[in-house]
């Protein structure tokens, strides 16, 4: 092998290395973000309504502040200020849980949109995500549409 190659060898070893010890999670809130999710899923196919809070219709924002305010964290019901009240994490380095925001058909390029990350593929950026869409509260993945209008993420559990 020659040193090029090394050395590429070297930098991904450390890159995840990093990803590892920043992903680390305890084991208390590994447990608290499963539950999360869990009462996230819970709502599955309920309705899309503006400005709704839950817990029988949602907006996007509504549904992430209902979800995280069951666990006794109060973040604010505005997408667009979500987006602040948690960490900034890089895409590659998601995690269950993290919000993920995205800007919507009339937000231009500010959000818009947000959901809470159900699983994450840190090696290709790949995740998938609950939200309450237009067509109710779903699990997606982002790619197409939403891959085009992502923003950002952040982490509201953090160790």
């Amino acid at each position: 092998m020659d040193k090029s190659v090394i050395d590429s060898i070297l930098k991904d070893d450390i890159s995840r290395r990093e990803s590892e010890v920043v992903n680390k999670v305890s084991d208390e809130n590994r447990k608290l973000i499963a539950d999360l999710l869990k009462e996230a899923n819970k709502h599955i196919g309920k309705p899309y309504r503006h400005g709704m809070k839950g817990p029988n219709a949602f907006d996007c924002s509504g549904f992430t502040s209902y979800v995280y305010k069951q666990f006794g964290y109060s973040i604010s019901p505005a997408s667009r200020i979500q987006i602040n009240d948690g960490e900034r994490v890089d895409r590659k380095e998601l995690r269950k849980g993290d919000l993920v925001f995205f800007t919507s058909r009339s937000s231009g390029k500010n959000v818009g949109h947000v959901g809470i990350v159900v699983d994450a593929d840190n090696e290709t950026g790949k995740f998938s995500f609950i939200h309450a869409s237009i067509k109710g509260v779903r699990i997606n993945e982002c790619e197409g549409y939403y891959e085009n209008r992502y923003v950002g993420a952040c982490r509201i559990i953090n160790d």
